[in-house]
């Protein structure tokens, strides 16, 4: 998390760096806490510095003090209007003087060096050395790019593909890089770029995951270079410099035993110049950096010798004969004169070439078919670049492994029966060629380019330098290349450049031949060279991951970030031997280029794709101060380097990006929380923006339907949450999708309760990271907890993206709490939920539920499904069992049938339904007889009251009671009459003798359609179900379903359709029996009594069937609309919930979330 820190007058030199960075406070931050007491006052705390490996620090010159008593210094009548806000808010010349006395050291070798090992005490000031373009970038970068393919492998590549192909090969890859370098240049040029090359900069582009992984690839593309060039150094030494120092001997071997043999010469030596190589740089990288103008200097001198060669060739062409035995070249070794025979002494001899192919060196010798049949050529092997060998060269000729390296146009006599017979003479083809793998081959030799911006704390001004140094390297090299290609194919002979190894030459490296004075300054030039890349490999690498270690975004890597005293590398310099070992034991220079051009290459796309994301979203702080870029550059840049990570080899550009999306996934889920300012965090504004502003078209359809839960939580005095488990309830609920919003609410006033606001914003992201609640947390501060309650229900979300649902807890024990206005504010909450259509769930005993870690291995989930929600009783069961916790439990759908249901037909109806909703779930319909219960269709949705409890509660006196029964009695009468006169007179017809005027009933009144928005008046809930009807309010009610309006007439006793009770059943001398009520009360309370009696008996049912299931879902009825009926509501649900362990209450939203249609 981003911490806040407060500039105190102490001293903070060092204490501002990861300001920006956002790590946690660093030996000597002062970080701005609430106070211990609660207060919420700022203090300022300041830890003591601690010795030993730390996260990197990022200077920042903006809030920065140099002097401790700067900060406070000020005028007083001057400054008074900023004086509470001095510890905070630096004054103008403090922050000008800390500007001038920034410096920005690179974390590189030199740093190292002369890092002192001071443990208690700051650090002295390094001062930084000032390197200008020329030195710090140009060349720097010139002994980067040029290097071991160059020498060993450009030749080869012309003779293969030709001059025009091996031309488009080197445009394209000097291309990528052009490209790749105007968009460094930009990132480099906005704003200081502190040492770290190309992962500070991707990393702080395209924030912490791509930086990480693409951090990573390239540390391993670094490595794995380190591992190609100590390759190309030994290939030099067996081949050209010292062959008989070989320790697996090559003589008389043929095929793959020589090959074979090569390649574990290529492990042995590599190994043991790689153990060399890593203790020179473990003992001191001062003596690879003070040699490295040796190696730049040796690069330069063979470059030199090269270009002398060829102008050479124009007027003497150096002798370099090659021998051809019918069209195929003949290794020249072994043999002095490329003849079969010759004259001496006036006697015709045969030679050694005649006894590599014969028997004996009589001329009657039995000779190799192939020998006896073809004569012999000898062929100039440099004719020069005035000799028009250019002309045959233009085009490729790609071979396969084995095959023989011919002249073309020379003739040849060939036995199509015979076998190939001592083709160890013969130059063949080591490797099947074609023109992806030239590519893959070739890319590593334009690698390189961020030799200057891993250079850019030691220069005297990087915005500048960076970028001229940077691109004049790539045009220099890029033209010794190109003409490199142009001026081999005009002066080599093409079967010397298919000859890889340069054995038709005696054994010479090919681009030696044409250097001038002498092919061993070539030979001496390219070891040396090798060597150095080698060192610089094995410098650099160890410190980028170093680098990515301290930062801390790889937990994993974080015991890299460790080493010596003096901040060497000294573990991440052992993971990278053992990395480049692994290159090593590949043996092949050929195989281990393609896999650092990946590397390479995906670091490069993501510099272009950090240019261009960032000149797209236009942010406001990228400001670069190179100006010669588009973000059309950047992404044709990316689009190069993809193309040829493709180009190169398909499968390894997928374990690459495999690789690379690991990473990223894993920094992601593992990684710490690090805000950079990056360019991805613009590019999720950006896309959530246009999400938002498309969600505002209309609402949801009910297929995409899911509940987006508001999740309001109570805190304790601690400000810790009360109700945990209402979290892990929604983790189940949502599974990561969806918006799940927690809120809380404080009492206060915002000012004062800013610092506990915080707080509980602390308390609550850690719970719900705990419980794996993917979603926000938000802290309401309002004057009383009703008003901050539904401030959240109102203002929770933004624009579409709202919740649609809110979660709450049963209030517990809400019978014993003095304060009523907990339960008092839990009905306005309910009532407030209904009239924004908004569903509620609402789960009873929430500390039964289980948690996260709890597993079901069987049981039921019950679903009572009374009136119909929409079908949120239907979907929540079937979310609950995608989590683990409920996976295993069955679910079950009871609905309730009455005395006129046809039972049966309604089973098979629903369970046609669940079958089209695809849901799997076992059906039982529950028949309630009219004995059991009076007028029961969706009695649960009613309102209902028992008074007889509350009274006591209250403790009335006797002449308080009665009238307060007799005014809620009139204020019913009044209510109901006024919506449904029929209605209070059939009512009035059971518990006294209807007045006159109730009694006359006109003629079109006779007949009443019941129809949903009647009964819904007469149910004081119009809101909970309105599509659903219900039956009248009477003692004897026809049953009817959910989708059909009945006309019914009413009489004083009865319905149609309904058989008449017998007259005492409901007399009050009945209800008196029954209940014991006083005689004054009896007219009274029939209308709350028959409710609670219903409520009762639909509990035994519910009890008798659910008792032992995991959980229950029932529909949760509307308060009443009469307030002063809240107690009666709140009592009327606990005694339908009663003797249930889990119960979750539902009231849907007023709108359809389940759909049968696909």
């Amino acid at each position: 998390m981003s911490k806040r820190f407060t500039v105190t007058a102490g001293d903070i030199q060092g204490e501002v760096n990861q300001l920006f960075e956002g790590d946690e406070p660093t030996p000597g931050a002062s970080a701005q806490t609430p106070g211990a007491d609660g207060s919420g006052k700022v203090v300022n705390t300041t830890c003591q510095p601690k010795k030993g490996d730390s996260n990197p620090k990022e200077s920042s010159p903006f809030i920065n003090s140099t002097d401790g008593e700067k900060s406070q210094q000020y005028d007083g009548k001057n400054m008074a209007l900023f004086e509470e806000e001095m510890d905070t808010i630096p004054m103008v010349s403090s922050l000008l003087s800390s500007l001038a006395n920034y410096s920005n050291l690179p974390q590189g070798s030199k740093e190292h060096e002369e890092a002192e090992n001071n443990e208690g005490s700051r650090k002295k000031p390094v001062q930084a050395p000032r390197m200008g373009t020329l030195m710090g970038v140009y060349l720097p970068c010139l002994q980067n790019i040029l290097g071991v393919i160059l020498f060993l492998r450009m030749t080869w590549m012309v003779g293969i593909g030709g001059v025009i192909e091996a031309f488009i090969i080197v445009l394209m890859c000097c291309s990528t890089t052009m490209l790749t370098a105007i968009s460094m240049s930009a990132i480099a040029t906005n704003g200081v770029v502190p040492a770290g090359g190309s992962y500070y900069m991707i990393s702080r582009s395209l924030g912490p995951e791509f930086g990480g992984a693409v951090g990573i690839c390239f540390y391993l593309g670094t490595t794995y270079a380190g591992a190609m060039y100590i390759l190309g150094c030994i290939e030099i030494l067996l081949i050209y410099i010292v062959p008989q120092a070989a320790v697996f001997k090559m003589e008389g071997l043929e095929g793959a035993e020589a090959e074979a043999a090569m390649l574990n010469n290529m492990r042995v030596y590599g190994t043991l110049v790689l153990t060399f190589m890593a203790i020179v740089v473990f003992v001191g990288v001062k003596y690879v950096n003070k040699l490295a103008l040796v190696f730049l200097a040796c690069v330069i001198c063979s470059i030199l010798a090269v270009y002398a060669g060829v102008i050479k060739t124009a007027f003497e062409p150096p002798i370099f004969p090659v021998c051809v035995l019918g069209n195929r070249t003949l290794v020249w070794k072994g043999f002095d004169v490329c003849a079969k025979f010759m004259e001496k002494d006036n006697v015709t001899v045969t030679t050694q070439l005649w006894r590599l192919f014969c028997d004996s060196e009589f001329l009657n010798a039995t000779c190799d078919s192939y020998f006896t049949n073809n004569n012999i050529t000898v062929i100039q092997g440099i004719p020069g670049v005035t000799s028009g060998i250019l002309r045959e060269n233009l085009f490729g000729n790609y071979m396969e492994k084995g095959v023989f390296i011919e002249k073309v146009g020379l003739p040849a006599v060939e036995d199509s029966d015979s076998v190939p017979t001592n083709t160890n003479r013969y130059v063949l083809a080591d490797i099947t060629s074609f023109f992806t793998m030239l590519v893959g081959i070739y890319f590593p030799s334009v690698t390189g380019i961020m030799a200057g911006s891993n250079r850019s704390g030691d220069l005297r001004d990087a915005q500048k330098s960076i970028p001229i140094g940077t691109i004049l390297a790539i045009t220099t090299t890029s033209i010794i290349y190109m003409s490199s290609v142009l001026l081999f194919g005009s002066c080599i002979e093409g079967t010397v450049l298919r000859d890889k190894f340069g054995e038709a030459v005696r054994g010479n490296l090919v681009i030696g031949t044409l250097a001038w004075p002498s092919p061993w300054v070539i030979v001496i030039g390219s070891f040396f060279s090798t060597c150095g890349a080698g060192l610089q490999s094995l410098t650099g690498a160890p410190r980028l991951l170093q680098a990515i270690a301290r930062d801390g975004i790889v937990p994993f890597l974080r015991v890299f970030g460790h080493g010596k005293a003096n901040g060497e590398p000294t573990w991440a310099l052992l993971m990278t031997a053992c990395i480049c070992e692994s290159g090593i034991l590949i043996a092949s220079l050929d195989s281990v280029a393609p896999i650092l051009s990946m590397f390479f290459l995906m670091c490069y796309m993501f510099v272009n794709l950090a240019c261009a994301v960032q000149t797209l979203l236009r942010t406001p702080n990228w400001r670069p101060r190179f100006k010669f870029y588009h973000w059309t550059l950047s992404f044709l840049g990316m689009s190069l380097c993809l193309s040829l990570m493709f180009i190169c080899s398909w499968y390894y550009a997928i374990v690459a990006m495999g690789i690379a999306g690991c990473i990223y996934k894993y920094i992601e889920f593992r990684g710490a929380e690090k805000e950079w300012g990056d360019g991805i965090r613009g590019l999720s504004l950006s896309a959530a923006r246009f999400a938002l502003m498309r969600l505002e078209e209309g609402p949801p359809h009910t297929k995409n339907w899911r509940p987006q839960i508001l999740v309001l939580v109570s805190m304790d005095a601690e400000l810790n949450v009360e109700q945990p488990r209402l979290l892990s309830l929604t983790s189940q609920l949502k599974a990561g999708k969806g918006l799940t919003i927690v809120g809380t609410a404080l009492e206060g006033t915002y000012l004062e309760n800013y610092a506990q606001s915080q707080q509980t914003e602390q308390s609550l992201r850690k719970l719900m990271e705990a419980e794996k609640v993917k979603g926000f947390c938000q802290v309401v501060i309002s004057s009383n907890m009703r008003d901050a309650t539904s401030h959240l229900v109102q203002a929770g979300g933004l624009g579409g993206l709202q919740h649609n649902t809110v979660l709450t807890s049963w209030p517990r024990n809400w019978k014993q709490l003095e304060d009523h206005r907990i339960w008092k504010n839990f009905i306005e909450l309910v009532r407030e939920t209904t009239a924004a259509s908004k569903a509620l769930l609402v789960p009873k005993n929430i500390s039964a539920f289980p948690s996260n870690g709890e597993r079901f291995t069987e049981g039921h989930i019950d679903v009572w499904w009374i009136v119909h929600d929409g079908g949120m009783l239907m979907l929540l069961p079937f979310l609950l069992r995608q989590h683990k916790v409920w996976r295993k439990c069955r679910m079950r759908i009871f609905t309730v049938a009455q005395m006129d249901d046809n039972s049966i037909q309604m089973k098979k109806d629903l369970t046609t339904f669940l079958y089209h909703l695809r849901i799997d779930a076992a059906v039982e319909v529950v028949e309630m007889h009219d004995s059991d219960i009076s007028a029961y269709t969706y009695e649960k949705t009613l309102v209902m009251e028992q008074r007889s409890e509350i009274l006591k509660q209250i403790n009335l006196t006797k002449t308080e009671r009665e009238r307060e029964i007799q005014s809620i009695a009139d204020s019913s009468r009044g209510s109901i009459r006024r919506k449904n006169p029929a209605a209070v007179t059939t009512q009035l017809s059971v518990t006294e003798e209807p007045a006159a005027s109730s009694k006359e009933v006109k003629p079109e009144e006779e007949r009443v359609p019941i129809s949903s928005s009647k009964q819904e008046q007469l149910i004081h809930d119009k809101s909970t179900n309105p599509p659903t009807p219900a039956t009248p309010q009477s003692p004897a009610t026809e049953a009817q379903t959910p989708s059909t309006a009945i006309q019914m007439t009413w009489t004083e006793t009865k319905c149609d359709g309904e058989k008449a009770k017998p007259a005492g059943a409901t007399t009050p001398e009945a209800i008196k029996d029954l209940f014991n009520m006083k005689p004054e009360w009896e007219n009274l309370n029939q209308f709350n009594v028959r409710r609670m009696h219903t409520a009762l008996k639909l509990n035994e049912v519910i009890v008798k069937k659910s008792q032992e299931a995991k959980l229950v879902l029932l529909n949760m009825p509307g308060p009443p609309k009469n307030r002063t009926g809240d107690e009666n509501y709140m009592e009327f649900m606990e005694v339908l919930t009663e003797g249930l362990n889990r119960v979750l209450l539902v009231r849907g939203g007023g709108r359809e979330v389940i759909t049968i249609y696909s």
